[in-house]
């Protein structure tokens, strides 16, 4: 078993970066979901509720990134290190988390989006922790919850299967948004990763937990057009704990202030 993609999404429900390694941060993939954009309420606009985030694009470049989209002019951003204090919501109702105001970038992505947007920055990941599943020191990005997603290609064939059974279309891994994806293992073999350790690379990560599917997987990560699948396939054959599952979340072994490097074609293994 071994990776075989390696993906980031640098602005929450953005479209998503490919990589051929990548460093592993206590709370994520360096560079991974650690900006967002807000409604004025604080809370994070995502894909959930507007499909037109498929639509732009990013480009890391040191000490910040660059924004693209179609019929605007593109915006290079820093950091906001000195930018606003606000706090924000992932989720409404979910707990608050410190980050910086991009008064630029909430202007680009306000046109953007043609509605009152802003564009945060996470300056400080060590303050956001993990609610479920997780150690006291665990901590995570802007991410839904967990810092790494991992899915199976195995399991995406399955699920594939289903939908040529039904008449419909296949979908990509990319539906999906995973961080990491592996090959050669089984169909859903990581059912049973759950609660145990992978060694990925030289790295060792937590299997917290599945994760439970939204209607983001079924909204066209190239175009914006949504679907109907793979949800309602989900329902019929992966409906687990009350949610329709796919890939499994995890957890790096790492302190604060270590980091690793995965890479496509590392080993994947399932510790005892």
């Amino acid at each position: 078993m071994r990776i075989a993609e390696l993906h980031t999404y640098p602005v929450k429900g953005g479209h998503r970066l490919d990589h051929d390694e990548v460093v592993v941060e206590p709370w994520g993939l360096t560079g991974d979901r650690r900006w967002m954009m807000i409604d004025p309420d604080g809370v994070g606009i995502t894909q959930r509720d507007t499909a037109r985030l498929t639509q732009f694009a990013v480009h890391p470049r040191p000490g910040g990134l660059r924004l693209t989209a179609p019929g605007l002019p593109g915006l290079d951003l820093d950091e906001p290190v000195d930018g606003p204090k606000v706090g924000v919501h992932v989720f409404r109702n979910k707990p608050e988390v410190p980050a910086r105001l991009s008064v630029a970038g909430s202007a680009w992505c306000a046109e953007f989006l043609g509605r009152d947007a802003r564009l945060v920055w996470q300056a400080d990941p060590t303050g956001r922790t993990i609610p479920e599943f997780a150690l006291p020191a665990d901590r995570v990005s802007l991410a839904d919850g967990y810092p790494v997603l991992l899915a199976n290609a195995a399991s995406l064939d399955a699920v594939n299967d289903w939908l040529a059974e039904d008449g419909d279309d296949p979908v990509p891994i990319h539906r999906f948004r995973p961080n990491l994806v592996v090959e050669g293992a089984p169909a859903w073999a990581e059912d049973d990763w759950l609660g145990g350790r992978l060694r990925i690379g030289e790295l060792t990560f937590r299997v917290a937990k599945h994760c439970a599917r939204c209607r983001v997987t079924t909204i066209d990560q190239e175009t914006g057009e949504a679907g109907r699948q793979p949800l309602r396939v989900l329902g019929r054959h992966r409906r687990i704990d009350g949610g329709l599952m796919f890939a499994v979340n995890l957890i790096p072994d790492l302190a604060a202030g270590v980091t690793a490097v995965l890479r496509i074609g590392d080993a994947v293994t399932p510790m005892e």
